[in-house]
């Protein structure tokens, strides 16, 4: 995270440096930052790498990669840094005194590192939601809870910053074919440090993950069946006594691991009954039966809808709406009123 904001900080200085006017006391440093800024989208991947991955490095070719990006930018400025001098680089700044030839190749510089910035940010994010996706898919064969583990916060940052980063390329295009608006300069700054100031307090909030966390084994979906039907017969049963009579479910921090150990089977074997004979994930499978559970007492009316959610093993209230609705169509309190609406009917 270090590295992701001082490279954060580095894109911004560089930005305030040109707006600000100050570029003209060291024209010789206008542009420096453009190789930096390639390097933002894999500096964000990194980031997500070192929280959701399963303890392994980064692989040699995503770095190679992602050092792409700036070798590319520093090649096409090379054109810019040697043959424009500082004194030629402040008259370029001024419609009247730029030189057309040099303004082209100013231009050019300009729309090229932008449309690589463009480039690899895109697939840096793009790889980063595919990460995430993969992260949130592994703890939902693992845990019943994954609302604290899923770093669910990390998707609307990557919104949020593609956004923002798409928007600075456009400008900073328009700005090198000299168009221009009443915001260039001031909305956009005023948007990354928002951004910038909204990932801090997410990242530094959020809980470390353990290597229980990050340590998952890939998801046995989607492959063919190493056990027999029958053993995926008994452990089904053994999986569903489990539940209907032991009621496991109603242990808010039941995970694979529990359940293997009180079933006495092993993870790898409940982890493929449930993907190729129930056709489910431990989380699907669990939280299924806590809604049914909470359906239950959702027809006692004095019973407030937090305390249900705690008394079927969900962690929070808004955890419980969401797997609610997703099972049975309409939020729990809407349940509820659709039992009591259908009560003089079944009388």
């Amino acid at each position: 995270m270090k590295g992701l904001l001082l490279l954060l900080l580095v894109h911004l200085a560089g930005e305030l440096f040109i707006y600000s006017g100050a570029y003209v006391y060291a024209p010789a440093l206008a542009g420096a930052q453009f190789p930096f800024r390639a390097l933002l989208g894999p500096a964000l991947y990194f980031y997500a790498y070192a929280m959701m991955s399963p303890g392994k490095s980064v692989g040699k070719r995503v770095y190679l990669l992602a050092s792409v990006g700036p070798i590319l930018v520093v090649l096409i400025m090379l054109p810019f840094i040697f043959m424009i001098s500082p004194a030629e680089k402040l008259a370029l700044a001024t419609p009247s005194t730029r030189d057309p030839e040099l303004w082209k190749i100013a231009v050019f510089t300009c729309l090229s590192t932008t449309f690589v910035f463009i480039a690899f940010t895109v697939l840096f994010l793009a790889m980063a939601f595919n990460l995430h996706s993969k992260h949130c898919q592994q703890l939902m064969e693992r845990f019943s809870d994954i609302e604290q583990r899923a770093v669910g916060w990390f998707k609307a940052v990557l919104f949020i910053w593609g956004a923002v980063w798409f928007m600075y390329a456009v400008e900073f295009a328009l700005g090198a074919l000299g168009w221009r608006w009443f915001g260039s300069g001031i909305v956009l700054p005023i948007f990354e440090v928002i951004a910038l100031t909204l990932f801090v307090q997410k990242a530094l909030g959020q809980r470390a993950l353990h290597s229980v966390d990050k340590g998952l084994p890939r998801a046995s979906q989607g492959r063919a069946a190493l056990l027999s039907d029958e053993k995926m017969q008994r452990v089904a049963s053994k999986l569903e006594q489990s539940m209907k009579e032991g009621k496991l479910f109603l242990h808010n921090d039941l995970s694979l691991k529990k359940l293997s150990e009180s079933i006495a089977e092993t993870e790898n074997h409940i982890s493929e009954t449930l993907s190729q004979l129930l056709q489910t994930n431990f989380f699907q499978f669990v939280n299924g039966f806590r809604i049914e559970e909470a359906k239950a007492e959702l027809q006692d009316k004095g019973k407030l809808v937090t305390n249900i959610a705690l008394d079927v093993g969900f962690n929070s209230k808004s955890t419980f709406n969401t797997a609610f609705k997703k099972v049975a169509g309409c939020s729990p309190s809407a349940y509820r009123n659709l039992l009591n609406d259908n009560k003089p009917d079944m009388l």
